[in-house]
């Protein structure tokens, strides 16, 4: 049972949080990702104290996520309902903000829209469709193929058909499914914790209240909510003796995004657990392809959008995107340049492959390892190699893997690494979810700032340590 002082913490975590929360939304309205047309100059006014109370919000709520984990791992942890609660506020002025730190719920809806006309995602760019839903769409993606699987594509249709021409219905529906995917998460969490032996406070703290499920799945209404939802879901239903309908819920997550695919090595594994016999591994290997296969046959042709999903995996990801593969390709072909190699070229690619390769390794290598203890231990660090090693990266991308470490891995370093992560990366996009220049770069950091010193100065009217360093909580007896 929590005591006064308990109590008195959690609400002071909230209202912090909240404060953070709530100066982002508001620094959004002038700095996030608006439409074109509405979008201001970088230079503007409006938009420099947007950003500047954007990033002052950030820091806040980052620290109120930090300071929250000191209860989390106290002797009197707050349950359940305590830490649905915080999430719900702190994540309430999210949800009637305009979209923040990334461009792509307008990429959904052009998509979406392109579905609803008959219009080969898989082939087309939304210039194909025209019109003021694709302008929405940043030049650089405007003739790229999406690489979405056709589950989500039909709530992207719905969704593009139900709002019509009207903007901010759009993004609002696109944001309420990113929602369903965020309650599936937390009642997944809830449920894998229980049975994984995690205390559920602290899977929520690392997997829901996460600064990073905030901003980019809230804010940002990113798929990656509907696909992480199923995945928990799937989850739950392989560990609890139903690894039907857990392969049947991880192939359509698997249908939002393909990274979710990974997901049936772990409800194989809950399916051999309850079998007998020599060829059991053998057998539940087969049920579970099969399940999978006839799921994406039934999916797809109800979609009607076909397969191209398949090829559009190699839809070209952008040229300085700062995943570590590429940043080793680029670094590589500026030497092979200056010293005046021909390889020069190839150089990306090559890295690029590597990556690949090294994912496929330490994929293998956990789970040779790991399954048998904890196969929702292994997926969350198989997760963490695709999302890190992989052509690609977003801040979000680090939600695959932590969202399962979060409710089966024990503590020590894999909670603590991936916490700290999540804290410097909720601080790496921009409102706008463009790059930043010199400028923006020194607003930010002066919104940083005068969020610590706020902090300091609070901690030291009420003597209370606002900011502690991120530990991970523990689990259960």
């Amino acid at each position: 049972m929590l005591t006064p002082g308990d109590e008195s913490h959690i609400r002071k975590c909230r209202l912090l949080g909240l404060t953070g929360s709530t100066a982002v939304a508001v620094g959004g309205a002038s700095a996030g990702a608006l439409p074109v047309g509405e979008a201001l100059a970088p230079s503007s006014e409006a938009a420099a104290v947007g950003l500047f109370g954007a990033y002052f919000g950030l820091v806040l709520l980052v620290a109120a996520w930090a300071w929250l984990g000191r209860a989390v791992r106290g002797p009197r942890p707050p349950d359940t309902r305590a830490m649905v609660v915080t999430l719900v506020v702190w994540a309430a002025p999210l949800v009637v903000a305009p979209p923040l730190f990334s461009r792509d719920v307008y990429s959904y809806l052009a998509q979406g829209a392109m579905v609803d006309a008959r219009i080969d995602v898989y082939t087309h760019g939304p210039d194909r469709l025209g019109g003021p839903l694709a302008a929405q769409v940043s030049p650089l993606w405007q003739d790229t193929p999406t690489p979405y699987g056709p589950l989500f594509l039909s709530f992207a249709s719905l969704i593009a058909r139900a709002s019509g021409a009207e903007l901010s219905a759009g993004v609002l529906g696109m944001r309420l499914v990113a929602l369903l995917g965020v309650g599936l998460m937390v009642l997944s969490l809830v449920l894998l914790a229980r049975r994984g032996g995690t205390a559920p406070g602290a899977a929520l703290w690392l997997g829901a209240l996460n600064p990073l499920l905030l901003l980019h799945l809230v804010a940002g209404a990113h798929n990656d909510a509907v696909m992480l939802g199923l995945l928990g879901m799937a989850l739950v239903a392989a560990k609890g003796r139903f690894p039907v309908l857990g392969a049947v819920l991880m192939t359509l997550a698997a249908l939002v995004k393909v990274p979710a695919a990974l997901g049936l090595l772990a409800v194989a594994v809950f399916w051999a657990g309850g079998l007998t016999g020599r060829y059991r591994w053998l057998r539940a290997a087969g049920a579970v392809t099969a399940v999978a296969l006839a799921t994406t046959a039934a999916v797809t042709a109800v979609a009607g959008t076909g397969y191209g999903w398949i090829g559009a995996l190699n839809t070209p990801v952008s040229p300085h995107n700062w995943a570590l593969t590429s940043l080793l390709g680029r670094m590589t072909a500026s030497v092979l340049h200056s010293a005046g190699s021909d390889l020069a070229p190839f150089a990306l690619d090559a890295w690029r492959a590597v990556g690949l390769a090294a994912t496929a390794v330490a994929v293998l290598v956990v789970w040779l390892r790991r399954p048998r203890h904890s196969p929702v231990y292994a997926l969350g660090l198989s997760l963490i190699a695709v999302a890190v090693l992989g052509p690609a990266i977003r801040p979000w991308y680090v939600l695959w893997g932590l969202f399962p470490l979060a409710a089966a891995a024990p503590p020590g370093p894999a909670r603590r690494a991936v916490a700290v992560a999540s804290g410097v990366l909720a601080l790496a996009q921009l409102p706008s979810g463009l790059a930043a220049d010199g400028l923006q770069l020194t607003l930010a950091l002066c919104g940083g700032v005068f969020a610590v010193v706020v902090l300091w100065w609070a901690r030291e009217m009420s003597g209370d340590e606002m900011t502690p360093a991120v530990r991970e909580p523990g689990r259960t007896a």
